[in-house]
């Protein structure tokens, strides 16, 4: 029986996060937030319309720091950075994990190369990326431009694909409006 139920919790929380599904749709306007991140293990106010000041805005949301998953995906992340710097974007991730936590993880597994912050449930409600059965988010990684338009969302439960699908969108993106 408790197979069962939890084959059925992984079950609604895979269909939840599929591609089709994606939580904001393209040309939607970002919710605009301020919350506490944390970058090379200090915490810090972020918020979005600053960020968006300075170029496209690569949000990802994952489920939870130090799961199996969030670790790949944080890893993936600290390797692109750079390349994502270099094209004038700035990736920050989000989860409903405390700001102790992401002190940790900023350090450990995003290697002190971008920053992750706490979320709230009105933040992940707003950015539709609930996972249905737990009180967390789902993994779903959005680029915002600097209009604060969303002009990508990816939603997918396996960490492989995020960052070169908003890769190549933020490549797409700088071709379309060459730094002045």
């Amino acid at each position: 029986m408790i197979r069962i139920i939890a084959a059925a919790i992984g079950t609604l929380a895979l269909s939840a996060c599929s591609p089709g599904k994606a939580a904001l749709p393209v040309g939607a306007t970002a919710p605009d937030f301020t919350t506490q991140a944390s970058l090379a293990g200090k915490p810090f106010p972020f918020h979005l319309a600053d960020a968006l000041r300075k170029g496209p805005v690569v949000l990802y949301f994952y489920p939870a720091a130090f799961t199996s998953g969030c670790t790949v995906e944080a890893h993936d992340f600290a390797e692109a950075t750079d390349a994502f710097k270099a094209l004038g974007a700035t990736v920050i991730g989000v989860s409903g994990d405390d700001i102790d936590k992401l002190n940790r993880f900023s350090v450990s597994e995003c290697r002190n190369k971008f920053a992750v912050a706490s979320a709230d449930g009105k933040l992940i409600s707003e950015y539709k990326v609930k996972l249905p059965v737990l009180a967390r988010s789902n993994r779903t990684s959005y680029v915002i431009a600097p209009d604060g338009k969303v002009i990508f969302a990816y939603s997918a439960m396996d960490p492989a694909g995020h960052v070169e699908k908003t890769m190549a969108v933020v490549k797409a993106w700088r071709a379309a409006h060459p730094a002045g």
